[in-house]
């Protein structure tokens, strides 16, 4: 044998021999070689060797997993089956519900701003009690002559028919028919009065130079009864006499309206009331009154002298009141 078979052959036989004895192999040795020998013999494998282990040394930490490459290395969780669309129906049926509502509102601000301010729930004007007239306007003039209080009538004749400055009854009211606005005659007016002080009276107006009578009544439905009458006289002088001693003697309670005992002046009522040239005085029934109360107003403009009279069951009501002197009053200015 050569050298180097005798050298491989005495290496191997130490290995055999000290695998049999259980001695750990010399460094170097095949350890394929050794796991072969332990095997046949019946030893356990010896495990592979390492760097010996320090029991006692303190434990070193092991520094997590970091999270972003955790989150790397997960794949994205597929969604539920028809999550997006149920998502999407939500959406189309809020959109739809939100269109609808939108819809309804623009419409109730349209109905409401095409509504008069009277119609819209709590935005009405509550009545103050006022009659509801027809337009009114002055009668045109006969050629070169002029109205009352201007320039070229210092006598202040009224220069038209005084049946077309008679007051319109209201919306709603009933005409007499004993008074609708035509000529009506001295004892018209008379009848106003108390019957001792009709004789009177009748008497003062016929030395007065008394021209014509007109006169319109009419009841609304809230039973006020209203009464106008004028009087146009030959001049101006007349009727203001008439209206002054009319003055005087309701101071005294003479020449009252039928059917009233006492008087007391109620310039509250018409001292809104101002027609430039025309003097206007109101009165009322005194309580206790009767089952009715009675109003009235004396109106003198120029050359002519108006009675308003109001009479209601249980008491005359201002506002209308009012409102009839004021219209009445600027009719004949």
């Amino acid at each position: 044998m050569t050298e180097q078979a005798l050298t491989e052959t005495a290496t191997g036989t130490t290995a055999e021999i000290k695998a049999e004895a259980g001695a750990p192999a010399e460094a170097g040795v095949d350890t394929d070689t050794e796991v072969a020998v332990a095997a046949e013999a019946g030893s356990p494998v010896p495990a592979q060797a390492g760097p010996p282990v320090d029991v006692d040394a303190p434990s070193v930490p092991v520094p997590a997993a970091d999270p972003a490459l955790a989150t790397e290395s997960v794949a994205d969780p597929v969604p539920a089956p028809g999550k997006s669309r149920r998502v999407l129906w939500g959406i189309v049926r809020w959109t739809a519900a939100v269109l609808v509502c939108g819809g309804v509102g623009a419409g109730a601000a349209m109905g409401i701003t095409a509504m008069e301010r009277t119609d819209v729930p709590g935005l009405a004007t509550e009545s103050d009690g006022r009659w509801e007239y027809p337009q009114l306007a002055l009668p045109a003039l006969p050629e070169g002559v002029q109205r009352p209080f201007t320039d070229g009538n210092e006598a202040e004749i009224h220069h038209t028919d005084v049946r077309k400055l008679l007051l319109p009854a209201p919306a709603g009211a009933t005409v007499d028919p004993k008074l609708k606005g035509g000529w009506a005659g001295v004892d018209s007016y008379l009848a106003e009065l108390v019957e001792q002080d009709r004789g009177e009276v009748k008497a003062y107006l016929a030395d007065s130079a008394l021209r014509h009578v007109a006169a319109r009544g009419w009841t609304t439905p809230d039973g006020t009864s209203t009464r106008i009458h004028l009087l146009r006289f030959s001049s101006v002088a007349f009727a203001e006499d008439f209206k002054d001693e009319m003055a005087r003697r309701l101071v005294r309670s003479d020449w009252l309206p039928a059917g009233v005992e006492t008087q007391e002046a109620d310039a509250g009522t018409i001292q809104d009331v101002e027609v430039p040239y025309v003097a206007v005085y109101a009165y009322k029934e005194a309580e206790p009154y009767g089952p009715r109360q009675t109003r009235w107003s004396l109106i003198q403009a120029g050359d002519t002298f108006a009675v308003v009279t109001q009479t209601r069951k249980g008491g005359t009501l201002t506002v209308p009141f009012q409102q009839t002197v004021a219209l009445q009053a600027q009719l004949l200015g």
